[in-house]
C-alpha cells in the first residue's frame, strides 16, 4: 500500500480507498473502473475474465481470444465477415 492512501486501480490507476475496493487478480479496481475493455459492461467475480493485465466480460473475452474458424461462435451456419477489428485485433498483410 503507498504511502497517503490505498493502491492503485487497475484501469485509471488513480487511489483505490476501502470503501470502493474491488480485488481481481491481486489488483485493486474502483467500482466503476471494474468494466469491461472492450463493450464496458459491469464486472462481478463471475462475469470476468482476466487476460494478462487486461479485464473482459466473458462473452468479449471468447470473441478476442476463443477458437476462431468455422463452427466457433458463428451460430446457425453463418458466415461472419467480422475480423474483430472493433476489439483491438490486428491483422498482417
Amino acid at each position: 500500500m503507498p504511502f497517503g492512501g490505498g493502491n492503485q486501480c487497475g484501469r485509471c490507476q488513480k487511489t483505490v480507498y476501502f470503501a470502493e475496493d474491488v480485488q481481481c487478480e491481486g489488483k485493486s479496481w474502483h467500482k466503476s473502473c471494474f468494466q469491461c475493455m472492450v463493450c464496458n459492461k459491469s464486472l462481478d467475480s463471475t462475469t470476468v475474465a482476466v487476460h494478462v493485465d487486461e479485464i473482459y466480460c466473458k462473452s468479449c473475452y471468447g470473441k478476442k481470444y476463443g477458437p476462431k474458424g468455422y463452427g466457433f461462435g458463428g451460430g446457425a451456419g453463418t458466415l461472419s465477415m467480422d475480423r474483430g477489428e472493433g476489439l483491438g485485433i490486428k491483422h498482417e498483410a
